[in-house]
């Protein structure tokens, strides 16, 4: 009925006739009988084959499907066939290809082979009345970036489950000094939801040597809907992962966190021997005529604008959120995907819960085929709703290029950048006091909400924060490159739009590489733990750092005039000081918006290493964060003007009821 010349793949038939837009592909199970279902249009053959285990050579039967409607072949088999392995063989042409199920919701070890599951069975006790946390605006979101590994492998963890998704359940865990790590610490600081980087299973990681050391961030997808086999406790039984992701998930959320999950829909890890390409060879796949695409720097990019893969991609996000409860998607490199596929996720994901974040790096690895008007690039994001994009502008206008390891940035001296801290602040929006063409060679008011605007210092790419101030100002003592973090931690916190944290930012985390001409790793997708790890027992040594990111966050969420969600909001109600010393931002707030417990706010960036005084409007302001510290209680208070010490940032209130009068410590 198929086998249609390879030809004619991607062509306006294939589109038009071939679409299949039901909701039962792969494998959908009963106690019963399980149907199992393929879209292959190219296909001349295919069959089912089941084993008894996800490797070794322990075929059950193979069994011949029949070709259906729009390009699909089908099959069903009676019996529980619960924790039973399966592929099919595909024959195109004259060639058989074995592969795995792309909606295989479980596999094997290394994935080789998809998983039939009774997926309620894999449940956790109580996951059926699993809620996700209170959340309602983008804006009043703070996102912690973790590796599921990183977070656990170094000793001074003391997390039990190193390395894996259980990591993430234990409570209690403490470094040597009996300081808070892992979960206790997450919850301790204050943010709202984890980041996980890639834990869908992907290629890189032997699943047979978990004793071996290995490491990898992820972005080399092999099974899209499979949880990491090396972050179980159990690789060889797919149920093991899937159920222990669950567990993760269900404990984050009871501690009143949601769970992000970083997605690489743009490219696979392999283009011959994926399984989109050994099941329908170079449908999924943009081309420049013979030659594949390489959006993504990484060999191929996906071609989400064809209905099949935008179908995938869409019916995929839809599952971690309700499978799984999954609460954000962060698209790695969703530059590449087209501006439908990205609204038709967001349109998705809106019937599973409009407060679930879609959010994504606004930018290409490497020129696409798709026209750019078409990507979702960062300058195209004001044409989504209610999804977001990096910014590379407040994250090199704080610390300078990423490119560039000598280049500074605002905190760290460079001149002449008021201008690109005043964009930031307002996320990229329109604003009268902004001068664009003074803010940066790329600057343009690509967000059209508040919420669209994700702002960060440092990610698991690049060097960290720490590392980056090491390098660029490596002349200047630790002292002054702790106020640089300081100051760099105030002004994201500060700012309107998403703030977003690398796991370890709050303790001075450093990505140590000897081999490295710098002595610092910033591309540590495959460096060991020795490098990864984020080294708890440095935590006692840089508590004033920590406790100052911790209060940073913890004003952030008692004051809404900090989280507006719309552009207007922030033009009427956000105004910059003027006549103040060149490497000085400093703006105002007025009260009584979104329901601020404030009249008024006055927040003020120094960027040179004197200090300076900045005039404030009429009336006595609380002090709550300076150089030092950083909370909700008054640190002082000041009238008519304040001096602000060098490299350091000064928040005021004023007329609100719920700051503590009770004096800090050492303010």
């Amino acid at each position: 009925m198929y086998g249609i010349d390879e030809k004619k793949i991607g062509s306006t038939y294939f589109n038009d006739e071939l679409v299949y837009d039901g909701n039962d592909l792969g494998a959908v199970y009963t106690k019963e009988k399980t149907t199992f279902r393929i879209w292959t249009p190219a296909a001349g053959k295919v069959s089912l084959n089941l084993y008894e285990q996800g490797d070794g050579d322990n075929l059950i039967e193979t069994i011949p499907m029949t070709a259906d409607v729009k390009g699909t072949w089908v099959c069903e088999k009676t019996g529980d066939l619960n924790g039973v392995y399966y592929t099919y063989s595909v024959q195109i042409g004259n060639k058989v290809n074995e592969v795995v199920d792309l909606y295989a919701r479980s596999a094997g070890v290394n994935g080789n082979r998809g998983e039939i599951l009774d997926l309620q069975a894999t449940d956790p006790d109580g996951f059926d009345a699993d809620v996700r946390p209170a959340f309602n605006n983008a804006t009043d979101a703070v996102i912690y970036e973790v590796h599921i590994r990183d977070l656990s492998s170094d000793a001074s963890s003391g997390i039990r489950n190193a390395g894996k998704f259980l990591g993430l359940t234990e409570r209690g865990t403490k470094n040597r000094e009996g300081l808070a790590t892992g979960l206790d610490h997450i919850l301790d600081l204050g943010v709202t939801h984890v980041q996980i980087l890639p834990s869908f299973d992907y290629a890189t990681v032997d699943e047979t040597k978990p004793d071996t050391a290995q490491f990898n961030w992820g972005y080399d997808p092999k099974n899209y809907n499979v949880p990491e086999g090396s972050y179980s406790t159990d690789p060889y039984h797919g149920e093991v992962r899937v159920n222990e992701m669950k567990q993760m998930i269900k404990t984050l959320h009871e501690n009143g966190i949601r769970v992000n999950m970083d997605v690489v829909y743009n490219h696979t890890y392999h283009l011959a021997d994926s399984w989109f390409q050994k099941t329908v060879p170079d449908y999924y796949y943009r081309k420049n005529g013979n030659h594949y695409s390489d959006g993504s720097g990484c060999g191929n990019e996906t071609a989400s604008e064809r209905a099949m893969m935008r179908k995938y991609i869409v019916d995929s996000v839809v599952y971690w959120a309700t499978e799984y409860h999954i609460d954000g998607f962060r698209f790695d490199l969703m530059g590449v995907h087209d501006l439908d596929t990205m609204k038709a996720v967001r349109k998705a994901l809106d019937q599973v819960g409009p407060d679930i974040m879609v959010y994504g790096e606004g930018w290409t690895g490497g020129e696409s085929a798709l026209p750019a008007a078409q990507l979702a690039t960062k300058n195209n994001i004001y044409r989504l709703d209610r999804v977001g994009a990096f910014s590379d502008d407040i994250r090199d206008g704080i610390k300078g290029s990423v490119f560039d390891f000598l280049d500074k940035g605002f905190v760290s001296g460079k001149d002449d950048m008021e201008e690109n801290i005043k964009f930031s602040v307002v996320a990229a929006t329109p604003h009268s006091q902004v001068t664009l063409t003074k803010a940066g060679d790329k600057c343009t008011n690509w967000s059209g909400q508040p919420g669209q605007s994700i702002n960060y210092i440092s990610c698991h790419d690049n060097l960290t924060f720490w590392d980056k101030l090491a390098i660029s100002n490596a002349d200047d003592s630790e002292a002054d490159r702790v106020k640089m973090n300081k100051l760099g931690s105030a002004v994201l916190f500060t700012s309107q739009g998403v703030p977003f944290m690398q796991a370890g930012e709050e303790m001075l985390r450093s990505k140590p590489n000897e081999k490295s001409e710098t002595g610092f790793d910033e591309n540590s997708y495959s460096s060991p733990d020795a490098t990864n790890s984020i080294k708890w027992d440095n935590k006692g040594n840089v508590m004033d750092v920590y406790e100052y990111y911790k209060g940073l966050i913890a004003f952030r969420k008692a004051h809404s005039a900090l989280r507006m969600t719309t552009a207007a909001a922030i033009q009427n109600n956000l105004t910059f000081m003027t006549g103040l010393d060149a490497n000085v931002v400093a703006y105002t707030i007025q009260g009584e918006v979104q329901g601020e417990t404030a009249q008024n706010i006055a927040v003020i960036y120094n960027g040179n290493p004197d200090a300076v005084t900045v005039n404030l409007p009429a009336g006595t302001w609380d002090i709550c964060v300076n150089g030092k510290k950083a909370g909700c209680r008054s640190l002082g208070t000041a009238e008519g003007s304040v001096t602000v010490e060098g490299i350091s940032a000064l928040v005021l209130v004023q007329g609100d009821d719920t700051v503590s009068k009770v004096p800090a410590e050492d303010a």
